[in-house]
């Protein structure tokens, strides 16, 4: 078994090592249910089986200790036990090998079921989604308000609610579902969305906007236009780059490809039936559904409602709309 375990651990750090240096495509969940599973053969081992063989071999000893020092009380020579305890401790620790499998076991099911089920730690890698995050914000998303899924596979196990217009949504991106994206609902199924000369309309009715004052994004070290734009009850901050045209340039094939028609203005989608159109708030500088197309309702991570760290300004902590 040592040598089995080590060629375990050995591939687990192998794929580990090939993710880091991006010879292959790593798949964290895959991975963290794996050793879920591994740790978890380990650990049903040790209880059945080699711990109860330890606890027998330090019975018997301690056993064989007692009808020894009968035997030398009896030709009246005192025991001497000093070691017994010792001998006793080291027959029942657990190997190096069941350590890191068995005994790390509580911890890999904690995280893996916090991780599939509740919540998940994400951070933010670009400007897409500034003035709303910024890079380096470190959030948690929501894994069971649109219904838990089944880890790996993601498929639905309990209804939730259904995203909404407004929320700020995790999910894998349709070209490349190895990676997560972070973007804005902004049409859910029966959606006609159109985002010409740079105002959204929804089904016909344009989204109210408001003016605010210009927004100076530091690591551009330029000022943009700022819009709050209200969906229902919520509202939310958006950017505009005033340098950048209307129309969406680089378009991809995707699938229902066909709902959208594009023009020198913008381009105006129907979303289809459990699909999402998703966008980023800072409008001119993110690559979403206008680009690559919408979101199935399989690539759903979760729903982003906290920063609960960000290194760099401790103020960013907190909820955000």
């Amino acid at each position: 078994m040592p040598f089995l375990t080590a060629a375990v651990l050995a591939a687990f750090v192998g794929y580990a090592g090939a993710w880091y240096f991006e010879y292959v495509e790593g798949n964290f969940a895959l991975l963290l249910f794996l050793a879920t599973i591994v740790t978890g053969v380990y650990w049903v081992a040790e209880r059945l089986w080699y711990l109860p063989r330890r606890r027998r071999a330090a019975a018997a000893l301690e056993a064989h200790a007692a009808r020894r020092n009968q035997r030398l009380s009896a030709q009246g020579i005192a025991p001497v036990d000093a070691e017994l305890e010792e001998a006793k401790h080291r027959m029942l620790a657990q190997p190096w090998w069941l350590d890191w499998t068995a005994g790390l076991f509580p911890v890999i099911v904690a995280v893996f079921v916090l991780r599939s089920f509740l919540f998940e730690p994400f951070k933010i890698p670009s400007g897409s989604m500034i003035p709303t995050l910024l890079v380096g914000d470190l959030i948690l998303v929501n894994k069971f308000t649109y219904g838990l899924r089944v880890p790996v596979l993601n498929t639905r196990l309990t209804e939730g609610t259904r995203p909404q217009r407004g929320d700020v949504m995790v999910f894998r991106y349709p070209p490349k579902p190895s990676l997560d994206y972070i973007k804005r609902v902004v049409g859910v199924p029966g959606d006609e969305v159109a985002y010409l000369n740079k105002r959204l309309t929804i089904n016909g009715k344009p989204v109210e906007v408001k003016q605010l004052q210009d927004f100076f994004e530091a690591d551009a070290m330029r000022y943009f236009k700022h819009f709050e734009e209200r969906f229902g009850d919520g509202a939310h901050r958006i950017l505009n780059d005033d340098e950048r045209p209307a129309f969406v340039p680089g378009v991809e094939d995707f699938p229902f490809r066909q709902n959208c028609r594009y023009s020198v203005e913008g381009v105006v989608c129907k979303v289809p039936e459990g699909h999402y159109f998703m966008m980023g708030d800072n409008r001119d500088n993110s690559l979403d559904s206008r680009y690559w197309g919408f979101v199935p309702d399989r690539n759903i991570v979760g729903k982003a409602f906290l920063i609960w760290m960000n290194f760099g300004n401790l103020k960013r902590i907190g909820s955000f709309e």
